[in-house]
Order: structure tokens, then sequence, then C-alpha cells
């Protein structure tokens, strides 16, 4: 008679390895039915309790700048030092089937052939930012089956860096040379939150132009003040060129030096409690909003309110106020 290992649970599936239950994994993770939901939760629960963490860098920049390029060669120099990668790739979606649309395997195809790597495009939906709602537990789904490396590329429409950092321990935002007013492309926002800016590109003709515009956020980031988190040199700005690999390693060195320092003063796990009581509240949020569009009073309310709104009869801000102060008279 087989024993219980021939045939494991998916959690323990995923923590042997095995990916094609990883795959299954993230599948149900990211389902949007409720049954599911609630599997979802439990192999999660399983899979953090597995005690494995990576390194969790968060990529994005503007269209065309290369990030599945820069990507690929980024997988391939770690993937050759013998460390596992996963890259998961936020898309645009669908307006019809709700799929990612851009493919990004199609886009790193040595990469995907490698063994030692794992790519999983994921629809962004209707998330805000070009994140995917459930990308923090597809994070712990891929920690769990003993990737050493997470890469999270997003879609890079503006709101997406913010929520990146919060799920990511190191943040690096990927810039193109000889885009014109290249700093005022940048918003100081993202700027801040950014540990490192790559200008990619940095090879032929475009290398002059590159270092110009490397030079050039170097000197913005030293305007910047100085973050507790972060040692001296950071954050910083640095050339790199995916297609003939010139930067990449020195730029992982920097990752890799920064991480450990972070390590060192305590300020990587203090990131870390900060980023899940951040997800636990955003959860609670989606799940309010869940409930509310479920309701058939309120939904009924708010569509009456609205229409009043729309006719100019109502003023926005106290027809919201009406339908929280229904909720809390029903809540009591």
């Amino acid at each position: 008679m087989p024993g219980p290992s021939s045939d494991p649970t998916l959690a323990e599936a995923v923590i042997a390895g095995d990916r094609r239950a990883l795959a299954r994994a993230i599948t149900l993770i990211e389902s949007q039915r409720a049954d599911h939901r609630a599997e979802a939760l439990e192999l999660v629960d399983a899979l953090r309790g597995a005690g494995r963490q990576a390194l969790r860098i968060g990529l994005s920049g503007t269209p065309g700048v290369g990030k599945s390029t820069f990507i690929e060669a980024f997988g391939l120099m770690l993937t050759g030092r013998g460390q596992r990668v996963a890259v998961l790739a936020v898309d645009p979606s669908s307006s019809r089937s709700g799929g990612s649309i851009l493919g990004d395997k199609t886009r790193m195809e040595r990469l995907s052939r490698d063994p030692l790597a794992y790519i999983r495009p994921s629809p962004a939906q209707s998330t805000l930012g070009g994140v995917a709602r459930r990308t923090r537990e597809v994070v712990t789904a891929c920690e769990a089956a003993g990737f050493e490396v997470v890469l999270i590329e997003t879609v890079g429409v503006g709101q997406s860096e913010v929520m990146v950092s919060e799920m990511a321990d190191l943040f690096v935002l990927l810039m193109s040379p000889a885009g014109g007013d290249e700093l005022q492309g940048v918003k100081r926002g993202i700027m801040e939150i950014a540990d490192m800016i790559l200008v990619n590109k940095a090879d032929g003709e475009l290398l002059a132009a590159a270092t110009r515009t490397c030079a050039d956020y170097a000197g913005a980031l030293r305007l910047l003040r100085r973050r507790a988190q972060d040692p001296g040199g950071f954050p910083k700005a640095a050339t790199v060129s995916a297609l003939d690999g010139t930067g990449i390693e020195a730029a992982w060195d920097d990752m890799r030096a920064l991480a450990d320092w972070r390590k060192a003063q305590s300020h990587w796990q203090a990131r870390r409690a900060a980023q899940a009581r951040n997800w636990f509240e955003e959860e609670v949020r989606q799940g309010l909003l869940a409930r509310l569009s479920a309701d058939p009073v309120t939904r009924a309310a708010m569509a009456e309110l609205g229409d009043a709104v729309a006719r100019g009869e109502r003023n926005p801000a106290a027809a919201a106020a009406e339908i929280l102060a229904s909720l809390a008279g029903r809540s009591k």
C-alpha cells in the first residue's frame, strides 16, 4: 500500500519544489471564486509554515525601457550562479477574459526554459497600480517552493511603484537614456521610494547618453534626504545594459550589500512587519468593499443616491455620508 508521501497535499508538494503544484497553488490563490478563497487561505497558512524567505525585488519603469529584457539578463545571471529565481510579471488584463495580455513568457524565452527559473504572468485585473491583489500571497507560495529571489515586475502605470514597494524588500526603478527631460519623467515621490535607479540601454550609441542620464539621477538622489534604513551611498543610480550584460553583476552586488546592511541593522524585519500590517489593513478594506457590493440594500441605496448626485440634486460628499451613516445604524 502506498504511503502518505506518495500522495502529498498541495502545500507539501509546493514545499517539495513541485513546479506543477506551484502553478496549481497560484491559480487557486488568484481565483475569485468564494469557495476557492477559503481553500487558498488555508493553503497560504500552510505555506507560511515552511518558514522560507526570499529576497523580494520590485522592478518597474516606463514603457519601452526594456524591463523584460533586463529581467531575463538579470535572471540568467542569477541562475548561472546556482540561484533559483521566480518572476511574477503583472500584466495588463483583457477586458473580455480577465487574462494577461502581454505574455511575458514569450518575451523571456531563454529564462523561461531555465530549470532554475519560474515565470508566472498574472493579470492586474481591476487592481489600481497594476499590481495583482493576490501578488503578496503568490510571493509567499514562491518562497515556500524554495525560490531564493522573487522579482515582481509591474505594469508601470504610476501607482504601481508605491504598491510594489509595500511588498518588496528592494525597489528598483529602470529608466532609459535619451528620453528627453529625464528627471521630469520621474516624480519625486517615486524617486524617494526607489532603492536603486538603473539606466538601461547603456551600450552602443546610447552609452554616452546613458552616462549623462545616470549622473542626472545621481545628482537628484543626493538632494533627497538620506533615509535612516539606508547606508551611505544609497539610494543610488547606475548604468546597465541588458543587451551585453554590462553593469548587471555590479547592480546585483549593490542589491545584496543593501539587503545585508538592512538585516544587520534590524531594518529588514521591521520593514517586513510593516508590510504585513499593511497587507492586513488592505485585506480589511477590500473585504468591506466586497460586502458593500454584495449587500442588496446598500447597492440599491447607492444606485438611488448615485443617480441623484449625477442629476446635481445631491452633494457627493453628503450622499456618501448618508450611506455610511445608514451602515453604522444597521450594524448596531
